[in-house]
């Protein structure tokens, strides 16, 4: 187990470049199995969990071609689905949360798609009925086997349906969205997601020779086609890491502009930091945060306790309550964090108690942070990552308390970030990797 040694209380100046988004990369990469056409995609993250899914792509039979770091070249040409019965195949699925996205394309192209349980974050229970239930409203079969744990879904032919989400899960969406362009006759998704990674699948399926309509907003309209095509298409920065260095300049009281930031799509997350208190200014497409002795936490009109929760989109990400949460714990004034999407995303906090944070953990969802205004600096200590959110809020917390502080279990982090350590060292921290 990998760890991070931190020699926190440095300011930290210049610029960052934040990397393509993993959650896109996840969906579109998925993508790929939809046509036997060579797919082009650029500014894919160098991390743990996409290099994890395009291992898995090349195991089923897809052929991969590297251009450079970030870009490649895919075709589907030829999909061994004997593999999607193997052992290797249920390692390599069941190790990574995405992967379940792979079952509407196969569902879609081939009639069938075989999944086991899949892996992830330890952030609560996150249920799969949304997937299958839109896949069996477009006329799949389904099956559990729960001594194996492996589902399979079954059609000899999909047909247009109206389909209303039972929830707004992004994957879900992503899922049912693919396996609904490829069958017959019209399908309308209700109360789907519109996240922007969401909205950016939507338009490579349409480079691709899918009509979907809608895109941006909780109704999509697909009228199907018989096949796709190949395309070019580049993922967008990573929001949650946007957000997560916003947290670190305010933090560490460091001068850090992050460039090209595609602030279109960024919605509510910069508006939310402000209301902390943290000043930035947009220059062109890039966010230019300059360093804050002291940032003071808004309250609501009536002088009341301000409260940020997640929400789906267009709502606050749940991605980013941590990031905030920690960002909070050197403000002046107080912040209720209520996380509403998940059930384990604030088991952090006794981490950022043992620092000398103060922070009220009212139940499994909300947590008062009553900021110290710097009067009182966090202090080093040994903690373990228990998953990527997390894991980054108390490097932020580390990289900004006084003495060392040790991160155990960073696989977690480089999961979800790409090259952390190397990319914070050039602008003046003081990480080891051990």
């Amino acid at each position: 187990m990998a760890s991070f040694e931190i020699n926190g209380g440095r300011k930290l100046k210049g610029e960052l470049v934040p990397q393509g988004a993993k959650n896109e990369a996840l969906q579109v990469l998925c993508a790929v199995l939809m046509t036997p056409e060579k797919v082009t995609i650029s500014n894919l993250p160098d991390i743990i969990d996409v290099n994890k899914l395009i291992n898995l792509l090349q195991a089923m039979g897809v052929k991969i071609e590297k251009v450079e770091r970030g870009t490649f070249i895919f075709q589907a040409k030829d999909i061994d689905l004997e593999y999607l019965q193997t052992e290797d195949f249920k390692n390599r699925a069941s190790s990574l949360r995405g992967s379940i996205m792979i079952v509407g394309p196969l569902l879609a192209r081939y009639g069938k798609g075989f999944m086991p349980k899949p892996g992830g974050d330890k952030i609560g229970r996150r249920r799969l009925d949304t997937h299958f239930e839109g896949f069996a409203k477009l006329g799949a079969k389904f099956n559990f086997d729960q001594q194996a744990y492996f589902y399979s879904v079954t059609a000899e032919k999909l047909k247009g349906t109206y389909i209303h989400l039972d929830e707004a899960s992004v994957t879900g969406t992503a899922n049912v969205l693919m396996a609904a362009v490829l069958a017959e006759g019209k399908t309308t998704i209700y109360n789907a997601a519109c996240e922007p990674y969401l909205q950016q699948l939507c338009k490579m399926l349409n480079k691709m020779g899918a009509k979907i309509s809608g895109i941006s907003s909780n109704m999509l309209t697909v009228e199907g086609v018989s096949e796709l095509g190949g395309c070019f298409h580049r993922v967008l920065p990573d929001m949650i890491e946007i957000g997560s260095f916003i947290g670190l300049a305010a933090m560490t009281q460091s001068e850090i502009t992050i460039k090209d930031v595609s602030y279109e799509n960024l919605g509510i997350i910069p508006h939310t930091f402000q209301r902390l208190g943290i000043d930035m200014e947009l220059r062109g497409d890039d966010l230019y945060i300059p360093s804050q002795e002291s940032y003071q936490v808004d309250t609501f009109i009536d002088g009341s306790i301000l409260t940020i929760s997640d929400a789906p989109w267009p709502g606050f990400t749940p991605d980013l309550l941590s990031i905030v949460l920690v960002t909070a714990t050197q403000a002046m004034g107080s912040v209720l964090i209520h996380q509403k999407m998940f059930e384990s995303r604030l088991f952090f906090v006794d981490k950022l108690i043992d620092m000398g944070a103060q922070i009220i953990l009212c139940d499994p969802h909300r947590a008062t942070v009553i900021g110290l205004d710097r009067k009182h600096s966090l202090k080093g200590i040994q903690m373990t990552s228990p998953d990527i959110r997390a894991g980054v809020s108390l490097l932020i917390a580390a990289l900004s308390a006084e003495g060392k502080s040790v991160i155990h279990n960073i696989e977690q982090i480089d999961r979800g970030y790409q090259d952390i350590d190397l990319r914070l060292n050039n602008l003046g921290a003081d990480i080891r990797r051990m």
